[in-house]
């Protein structure tokens, strides 16, 4: 089957879903999942939601996901995970991006009126709570926020070529770009997941990513849904809680991206350690170092892959024992050709450095709205950003990334995105983002500032009122503040020329929350060194000196006591 509906052709009286709890875990059968997801499905439909409609679904890890994404694919409308962090500002931007009807959120949140409310009334968004009743999942319109049209709609059933979900991923152009996704797209992937790992009913794994990101959903959710395994789901990853869901619920596998390995690695381990068929990194790079330990420790091997929400999730990835796996690589292609091309996009010999480039039918079709530039070659191919090379036996290595995007631990954020944000600070002339290597993430945010002439500003006042308007992931690690942008001859700034300026300064131990010295300062204060040296030697001279003839002093007194 090429629609979501073959998540859900098990039938088995097995478990599909089960959220943790110390006393009272909520289980579902792959049956009772389908027949939840059904009633869910005229609950849509009673107020109104039609094909091609989207639905914004700011939701954390829960049943009500599972049950509310899966319906409201099945009703042919399309599904929009949001992450409930976002900022109302943020939420606005992705409401009105996707003209949603209606948004659905977490029980409570309307009388919270928190930042998902305040954008949905701003943008005449319809708002539903869902909620677990003991029973079923409950779909509740406020009284004062039901949508405009309540006509009934028919129950639909999807066809292979309905978009199913739309994802945003940033861009360099600094606007998120909206990613349409087909039941077409996401069985693809889903089988080649399942292929590539060799899923099956007796597998169970523990779902650590969040089901707004596309690793969360495909990978962790959908695919082994579909495999007939099971799928234990907590509300968020708590490396705390991480071992004993793990055990007490059986799981054998987890995929996760290198941060989540890191974490892990750094917490207190189970003894005995539960057996582990395999575990995935995705999202980010994992360093040969932690797959090591990861491997040396969890007693599994370990598989890395890579994917793109273009792609719908997973391009290429390392393959279970006995065939070999390389630490450093992302593997070999699964269910896509990759080509490396040149920027012409002509494919270039193996073994060479180009731009990593696929084709298969898990690929998008293109991104919505005007003036993208197309990301195909063309021969058709998708232009994924990145650079690479491939090995002899076909095993992909990534060098680095033709886009500036910054990857802090999988999650995508556009240096054009903060850059844009920060300009709206009224002390800010200009600011320049980027990434910065992060031993926990991968990659973290980076900011160059230049004020406006009178103004002042610390690091903890920009970062408060940064925090205010974005998400938190997004918030930058380090603040340089600078009196002059580096720019190039042509007055154009680059952010790797920033960056390099920035760092460079660092290492050279100039405060990092303070405006570079300019050059009388440099000179003052070098003026001002060699006058403390200066003193410092004469004091060590003086101290010496009378440490000489205080020590002369006691030898002759001794002399003294002698001769009497």
């Amino acid at each position: 089957m090429s629609t979501l509906m073959s998540c859900l052709s098990a039938k088995t009286e097995s478990p599909a879903v089960i959220i943790p709890n110390e006393t009272n875990s909520i289980i579902a059968s792959h049956s009772q999942l389908l027949d939840h997801i059904l009633s869910f499905q005229k609950k849509l439909a009673a107020i109104g939601i039609s094909p091609k409609e989207a639905v914004g679904i700011a939701l954390p890890n829960s049943l009500e996901f599972i049950i509310s994404f899966l319906a409201t694919s099945l009703q042919r409308a399309i599904c929009a995970p949001l992450n409930p962090a976002y900022k109302q500002e943020e939420f606005e931007f992705y409401l009105e991006d996707l003209k949603a009807p209606l948004v659905l959120v977490p029980k409570g949140a309307i009388a919270g009126n928190g930042e998902a409310i305040r954008a949905a009334r701003k943008c005449g968004v319809a708002i539903a709570e869902v909620y677990w009743n003991g029973s079923e999942v409950s779909l509740e319109v406020g009284e004062q926020d039901g949508p405009r049209n309540k006509k009934l709609a028919e129950m639909e059933k999807p066809e292979a070529d309905d978009v199913a979900l739309i994802l945003h991923t940033s861009g360099t152009t600094g606007r998120p770009k909206a990613v349409p996704l087909t039941h077409k797209n996401l069985c693809q992937t889903m089988a080649n997941i399942q292929a590539t790992y060799d899923l099956s009913p007796t597998d169970r794994t523990l779902l650590v990513m969040p089901l707004f990101h596309v690793h969360g959903l495909l990978a962790g959710f959908l695919s082994p849904l579909m495999s007939g395994g099971s799928i234990i789901v907590p509300a968020r990853f708590s490396a705390s809680e991480f071992w004993r869901d793990f055990v007490t619920h059986e799981a054998n596998w987890y995929t996760a991206v290198p941060t989540i390995h890191q974490i892990l690695l750094k917490n207190d381990l189970p003894s005995p350690m539960p057996k582990i068929r395999f575990i995935r990194s995705c999202s980010s790079p994992l360093s040969p170092t932690v797959h090591n330990q990861l491997e040396t420790l969890f007693g599994a091997p370990v598989l890395e892959a890579y994917a793109m929400t273009e792609a719908a999730h997973q391009m290429t990835s390392n393959p279970l024992p006995p065939a070999s796996r390389k630490p450093g690589s992302v593997g070999r292609p699964q269910g896509v050709e990759l080509r490396i091309m040149d920027d012409e996009g002509e494919s270039i010999p193996q073994g060479k450095i180009g731009e990593v480039c696929i084709l298969g039918p898990n690929v998008t079709s293109g991104y919505i709205g005007e003036g993208i530039a197309s990301p195909f070659t063309k021969t058709g191919y998708f232009r994924t950003g990145d650079q690479g090379y491939v090995d002899e036996e076909g095993y992909l290595f990534l060098t680095g990334r033709i886009k500036e995007l910054i990857n802090k631990g999988g999650e995508k954020i556009s240096p054009i995105e903060i850059d844009n944000l920060l300009a709206q600070h009224p002390s800010i002339l200009e600011a320049v983002s980027f990434g910065i290597d992060d031993e926990l993430y991968g990659q973290n945010v980076a900011v160059a500032i230049a004020l406006r002439e009178g103004t002042t500003l610390t690091t903890e006042e920009l970062l408060a009122w940064f925090g205010e308007r974005a998400a938190k992931f997004k918030i930058p690690k380090k603040v340089f503040f600078t009196d002059n942008m580096p720019k190039t001859a042509t007055g154009k700034v680059q952010r790797r020329h920033v960056a390099t300026a920035m760092i460079a300064n660092e290492k050279n131990n100039l405060p990092e929350s303070k405006p570079t010295p300019t050059a009388s300062s440099q000179i003052e204060e070098v003026t001002n060194l060699n006058r403390f040296l200066t003193f410092g030697r004469s004091l060590i001279s003086y101290v010496g000196n009378l440490c000489q003839g205080v020590l002369a002093f006691v030898q002759g007194s001794k002399k003294m006591k002698t001769v009497q």
